[in-house]
């Protein structure tokens, strides 16, 4: 089977990627490679993926929000499912950079949706992300909830997302599964997440910012666990049988948490960086952010009941992994 996968030199791109790659698939990845972080990053994704794949990975460097460009590179590629992942990604960054989450988000997604539907492929599943809840104070979070006061442009382009594939399912009777995930964490990670900002910090002796006095939770998830929850769903497309689905949809359509179902202090996790690093943080306390919440905690009972997924992976073992990884990477 051959899987189109975007955003492939991003972090769970590249984990996705290798784990198929390594069960005996192949993997065409989509990428503009663009610099919202450091492409030298992308590049050594991209780097491993190839080492591990050999003939079985073909990557085009394709900007798939860009209509003609994305049309001319699909022209000769042909696979069985789609894995959408590619997205410009970050809370914070979607307040100053607005446009660039339309294009992406918006019109990149549509036209996925629209590559699905003219190739007739079995399935896709599609990134969403926990930030639809927006600020919901009812927890966990249950895919039954209502999600539909997102307080950044970020949260409000992945429902936006949801709700586009809602519509192309039932229209066309596209099997689509969206999987809405929870502060994805581990080796290889992204360089804005707050486990890479605190133990570049940490190790190089500069403060953290610990927003909202420290008064946060996450449901921190293990990037492997929510591997092994991509590729249950890819593996398992919804019915077309007009039941309803996780998430309501009577149509192809299925929207899962994909989360830890733990929802850990923000100070718990900085205390277990200052212990895989062997230093203490140097701690200034700053305001909550625009469009941050001070809490999400996933109820993934669906996807527990309809794909078997069951996370393994704990803080306690997690972090430690990562702090490994990154200093190997830097040479710290």
């Amino acid at each position: 089977m051959t899987i189109l996968i975007t955003g492939v030199a991003g972090f769970i791109g590249m984990h996705c990627a290798l784990r198929l790659i390594e069960r005996g698939e192949r993997v065409v990845g989509i990428d503009d490679l663009n610099a919202y972080y450091p492409i030298q990053l992308k590049h050594d994704r991209l780097a491993r993926i190839k080492a591990a794949a050999g003939e079985r990975f073909r990557f085009l460097h394709c900007d798939f929000a860009d209509d003609a460009a994305f049309d001319s590179a699909m022209i000769d590629v042909s696979f069985d499912r789609i894995l959408h992942l590619g997205a410009q990604a970050g809370v914070r960054h979607s307040i100053d950079n607005p446009r660039a989450y339309a294009r992406s988000n918006l019109v990149g997604h549509l036209n996925l949706l629209e590559l699905a539907r003219q190739r007739g492929v079995a399935h896709m599943v599609y990134a969403s992300s926990s930030s639809v809840y927006g600020g919901n104070d009812s927890l966990p979070f249950r895919v039954e909830d209502r999600a539909d006061q997102p307080v950044s442009l970020y949260a409000a382009t992945k429902k936006a997302d949801e709700l586009m594939s809602e519509s192309y399912a039932h229209l066309y009777r596209i099997k689509l599964t969206g999987l809405r995930f929870f502060t994805v964490y581990g080796p290889w990670g992204r360089p804005d997440m707050a486990l890479w900002l605190f133990t570049d910090a940490i190790l190089r002796g500069r403060p953290i910012s610990v927003f909202n006095g420290g008064d946060m939770r996450r449901d921190f998830t293990y990037v492997d666990d929510i591997v092994s929850g991509v590729v249950a769903a890819l593996d398992r497309p919804p019915l077309d049988d007009r039941m309803e689905k996780a998430g309501g949809s009577r149509s192809p359509h299925a929207i899962y948490n994909i989360g830890n179902h733990r929802s850990e202090e923000l100070g718990r996790l900085i205390d277990l960086v200052e212990l895989a690093c062997g230093r203490q943080a140097i701690r200034e306390d700053k305001p909550m952010q625009p469009g941050d919440v001070r809490e999400t905690f996933a109820d993934i009972g669906a996807i527990e009941r309809d794909l078997g997924f069951a996370p393994t992976t704990t803080i306690e073992q997690g972090v430690p992994r990562f702090v490994t990884w990154f200093r190997d990477y830097h040479g710290i």
